[in-house]
């Protein structure tokens, strides 16, 4: 009689040996074939992996270390980035994406990537990087960063060479950065005193600040207010008979031409997307409102027509066109123009009132998106608020 003590033994030994046969088909083998392919072919994986939502490719990089190498190299986040996908943007540093239905979560919660005690604001949207500084505080004290919301990466522009009294005179900070005409980024300044002012760039492969030849005299003084990085150089909103624009290339000041009818007040909007420099007038003939949206060539010679949203068209919003007895206005803000990868993706972005509303330039049709925070203040400095996302993996 054999005992249980001996049963049990011979149990576990039996499992232990036991491996049992795993059924495998043709089209099994062939997953795996290709799979072990992709994953020893940088070239293959790499056609693969760009494909994916920027949330993954951050993720993936904790794959292992050659992933994490393969997706930070340049050669990768070039490709991947000439996309610009832009989702949204930020209002007083909140988030607001395009689509009412996106429900993916903002780039960041709050400006807190540095200690500032002095808190941290957004100056100017670049390509998928922020020109960030100080909120508060003497501007003598303000600190300057450049920020990626989507890698988390930052870094800190060192003071413009001088003492307390020239960082005094800051008139204007701007970036300049591409991800293929302008890799690594560069900070312009302009600081003016004693009616003079003098243009400094800040390039960040040196971590060094240069003077150039560059200045002009207070007469030819506009409000610079955020600048607009375009085809290599820094623009301006055109403001009077000599608006100016700054070659990074020459460092050379250079007159922005103005289409014609020129007009001596601030255009309704101007910005850049997608490689797209546009400018916004309105006009009223024969009481009615016609908002006409320019395109500037790439060789800065001139304007172009390249929409045009009649009286009608904004009429079908009610409210966006104020009527009075002997007047008419636009009851309106142009905030953003988003140019798509197809033409019909092609939209404005209005502030009417709080509202923040989308407005379909093919379809003609307007879609509420958000309000703006309560505590908001829409003043004459609103538009500097106002600051597009673009999603970029470029490291710096």
């Amino acid at each position: 009689m054999v005992s249980t003590r001996a049963k049990i033994r011979k149990t576990r030994n039996a499992l232990k040996n036991y491996h049992p046969k795993e059924t495998t088909t043709d089209s099994d083998h062939q997953l795996t074939s290709s799979a072990e392919r992709i994953g020893s072919n940088d070239d293959l994986l790499t056609e693969v992996l760009h494909r994916l939502p920027v949330t993954s490719i951050l993720q993936y990089k904790s794959v292992s270390k050659h992933w994490w190498w393969l997706l930070g190299h340049r050669s990768f986040t070039l490709r991947y980035d000439k996309f610009l996908i832009s989702p949204g943007i930020f209002v007083h540093n909140k988030y607001v994406p395009y689509d009412v239905e996106d429900r993916s979560p903002p780039p960041f919660r709050s400006l807190d990537f540095c200690p500032d005690l002095n808190g941290i604001k957004i100056i100017q949207s670049c390509n998928g990087l922020l020109l960030c500084c100080s909120d508060r505080g003497h501007a003598r004290d303000n600190k300057y960063y450049v920020f990626n919301p989507t890698t988390k990466q930052f870094a800190i522009i060192p003071s413009v060479p001088g003492d307390d009294g020239a960082r005094k005179t800051i008139r204007f900070m701007g970036l300049a950065f591409h991800q293929t005409t302008c890799t690594r980024f560069k900070v312009v300044c302009i600081l003016g005193g004693a009616g003079i002012f003098v243009i400094q760039i800040y390039y960040s492969e040196t971590g060094k600040w240069k003077t150039t030849n560059s200045s002009f005299s207070e007469e030819f003084y506009m409000p610079f207010g955020s600048g607009v990085y375009w085809n290599e150089a820094i623009h301006w909103n055109p403001f009077g008979r000599n608006p100016l624009y700054f070659d990074l290339n020459l460092e050379q000041l250079k007159t922005l031409p103005l289409p014609l009818p020129v007009q001596l007040y601030l255009p309704k909007y101007f910005g850049e997307s997608r490689g797209h420099l546009h400018m916004v007038k309105t006009t009223i003939h024969e009481s009615l409102i016609h908002l006409t949206v320019f395109e500037m060539l790439g060789d800065h010679s001139g304007w172009v027509v390249k929409y045009r949203v009649d009286d009608d068209d904004l009429n079908g919003y009610p409210g966006m066109i104020r009527s009075f007895p002997r007047d008419r206005y636009c009851g309106f803000k142009v905030i953003d123009i988003f140019r798509g990868e197809k033409e019909e993706d092609t939209f404005l972005l209005l502030k009417f009132a709080r509202a923040i509303i989308r407005y379909d330039v093919l379809e003609k049709s307007f879609k509420w998106l958000t309000n703006m925070p309560t505590d908001f203040e829409v003043g004459r400095h609103w538009r500097r608020e106002i600051h597009p996302y673009i999603q970029c993996l470029t490291s710096f």
